[in-house]
């Protein structure tokens, strides 16, 4: 896979779990990193300074904002965001991931960014699922697209299209991450507690990925050799239950078409096109810290 070179990379949303996951892997990379996010008092450069980066503050809200956080930075990964349904009402959880993705897009091809990595999701791909509300076939791959159940997952369709558009004006790659629920030390813990009912955790297929392999896989897409707008499923390698993933499969949704055999504890989510065009691999399983 051909790379090519980025040197300061913009993480939006630096504050959040992911945004100190991609942090910490950029800088352990050799990476310069401007670290940009609207949390804490004015002046206030935060605790991210002790990772190498301290906190620049901006309303990515405001295109004003936008394009002076994002001068003179090579690369973005935007992860701003409301973070998920149910945090504020319906519609300004659209509205504001709707403005934060349109200004960074718009930033990055008014300043010359050469690339845009951000987080999509996968509620894009039909989440949250359930007996009664299964998804078409299985695994869920790129092609389970678009399926927004939410208005989170309404902006996350929204913001996939408005990046296919900027990039095809301005030529830059727009990279989305279709990401699988964030897990880090801090929620392994728990995770012993869904193994009872199959339906604890089916709302997305069993699936989660660790913080860490977030931040390679933004890192990877930041360089990786590719065009437009592609789309990624990012997910662990294996799925968050205890339980062989066919039987799972077989018992909640039984008349759902399998594409091909399901393999041990293998995801339900299907990683192929990003191992392929990403070089992404998921290097970290709850397994490491729970013996199952």
């Amino acid at each position: 896979m051909k790379a090519r070179p980025t040197v300061k990379i913009a993480v939006t949303g630096a504050s959040g779990k992911a945004g100190r996951g991609v942090l910490q892997d950029l800088l352990a990379h050799g990476h310069e990193v401007r670290a940009i996010d609207n949390t804490g008092a004015p002046g206030d450069r935060g605790d991210l300074a002790e990772l190498g980066a301290p906190l620049l503050r901006a309303d990515l809200t405001d295109y004003g904002d936008a394009v002076d956080a994002l001068t003179g930075v090579d690369g973005v990964v935007h992860l701003a965001a409301i973070p998920a349904p149910g945090f504020f009402t319906d519609a300004r959880t659209l509205n504001t991931n709707n403005a934060m993705n349109a200004n960074v897009f718009l930033a990055a091809a008014k300043t010359g960014i050469s690339r845009v990595v951000w987080a999509s999701s996968e509620t894009a791909l039909g989440f949250p699922f359930g007996p009664d509300a299964p998804p078409r076939y299985l695994p869920v791959d790129e092609g389970h697209y678009p399926y927004p159940r939410s208005t989170y997952a309404l902006s996350k369709v929204l913001g996939e299209t408005m990046a296919e558009h900027v990039s095809e004006w301005s030529g830059i790659p727009i990279v989305a991450l279709r990401l699988s629920n964030i897990h880090d030390a801090t929620d392994y813990p728990k995770v012993p507690t869904y193994w009872g009912d199959p339906l604890s955790r089916v709302f997305d297929l069993w699936g989660y990925v660790d913080v860490r392999d977030v931040g390679q896989a933004c890192r990877r897409a930041l360089l990786a050799d590719v065009t437009g707008a592609p789309a990624y499923v990012i997910a662990a390698g294996d799925t968050i239950m205890d339980r062989p993933s066919a039987g799972l499969v077989a018992e909640v949704f039984p008349d759902v078409p399998l594409n091909r055999p399901l393999e041990g504890h293998e995801s339900v989510l299907d990683l192929t096109r990003a191992r392929a065009e990403l070089g992404y691999e998921p290097e970290h399983s709850w397994r490491d810290v729970i013996n199952a």
